[in-house]
C-alpha cells in the first residue's frame, strides 16, 4: 500500500455491538494492464467493525489512487481487501467489484475476510 494513499481510521462509536457498514464507490476506475484502456466499475465494501472504522474522505483518495494503475480485477479486489482489513482489523469484511461490460462480458469479483476467533 506504500504507493497508494494512506487510509485514516477512527474509533468505533459502538465497539460492543455487531453492525454492518456498507460503502459504495460507484465511479471506480483503473486501467487494464493488457490494453491500457480504462476499466469502469463499482466497488462495494461491507464490514462489521471491531475497534476501528474507515474514514470516508481518506478512503475516497485511496480509491482514486487506482485511477492510473494497470491491474487485473482479481488482484485489485484482493488488494483492497488486504489493505483495508489489515488496517482496521474488522470482525468481517467483504469487497465486491463489479465492472461494466467489455466485449459483452461483465465481471464481478468477491473477496472476504473473517477475523480469527
Amino acid at each position: 500500500m506504500s504507493e497508494r494513499e494512506e487510509i485514516e481510521l477512527f474509533d468505533n462509536p459502538r465497539p460492543g455491538r455487531d453492525y454492518r457498514i456498507t460503502i459504495r464507490c460507484p465511479e471506480f476506475t483503473s486501467v487494464c494492464p493488457r490494453t491500457g484502456q480504462p476499466d469502469f466499475g463499482e466497488i462495494v465494501i461491507e464490514y462489521c467493525p471491531d475497534k476501528l472504522c474507515i474514514e470516508l474522505k481518506a478512503l475516497k483518495f485511496y480509491m482514486q489512487s487506482y485511477r492510473n494503475k494497470g491491474i487485473f480485477y482479481e488482484a485489485l479486489t484482493n488488494d483492497i481487501l488486504d489493505d483495508l482489513s489489515g488496517l482496521c482489523k474488522p470482525c468481517w469484511m467483504k469487497v465486491t467489484s463489479r465492472f461494466t461490460p467489455r466485449g459483452g462480458i461483465t465481471t464481478e469479483v468477491v473477496a472476504e475476510y473473517e477475523a480469527k476467533k
